[in-house]
């Protein structure tokens, strides 16, 4: 598949992607590309959150390629049961441990705990071996539930324009290559 045959949906995460982060970059330079809007982005509730990607996924007029990170990837895993519309993958990057009691601000454990059936569409789980908001064998464990083929980032954080992944050209990567092997 290409880039240009699907609706490209931007799932970020609490307190949205700033301007310097890739999600904000990748949309910018994809054109069938758009971010999934949330009514406040620092106060998630997570069935307004889990409504609005499913509404926004059941708008679509092409096939569906989600681009999550963060708390978007409970998020999307929540609303998959809901989606009407094809989404032919997902690209799941840096998912919390929202059930961890440590995790702050403490709100975010609402979206816990994570569905664990198998995603009805394939993707792909990037994790990180030192991600502060969950551990490498939690993404792990999630990403094997869902029959989600689980990339070791290695030591890089959250993944995110904080952690130093602003351009992240190995995710660009990583993404090119799951696109391609996707059916429209």
């Amino acid at each position: 598949m290409k880039a240009s045959d699907a609706e490209i949906l931007i799932v970020p995460g609490y307190t949205n992607s700033g301007p310097e982060h890739w999600q904000t970059r990748w949309e910018q330079k994809l054109t069938t590309a758009r971010r999934v809007e949330q009514a406040e982005w620092s106060k998630p509730v997570r069935d307004e959150w889990v409504a609005r990607v499913a509404h926004e996924v059941n708008a679509a007029t092409r096939p569906v390629v989600i681009v999550a990170h963060s708390l978007g990837v409970p998020t999307v895993v929540h609303a998959a049961p809901l989606f009407k519309n094809k989404v032919a993958g997902a690209f799941l990057v840096a998912p919390p441990d929202v059930q961890n009691p440590d995790i702050r601000p403490k709100h975010l454990m609402t979206f816990g705990p994570y569905p664990r059936d198998p995603l009805p569409f394939p993707s792909v789980t990037i994790a990180s071996r030192n991600d502060p908001f969950g551990a490498y064998e939690h993404a792990d464990d999630i990403a094997a539930a869902w029959g989600s083929l689980l990339v070791d980032a290695g030591e890089s954080g959250h993944i995110n324009a904080e952690s130093g992944h602003g351009p992240w050209p190995e995710g660009t990567m990583v993404f090119a290559q799951f696109l391609s092997r996707l059916k429209p």
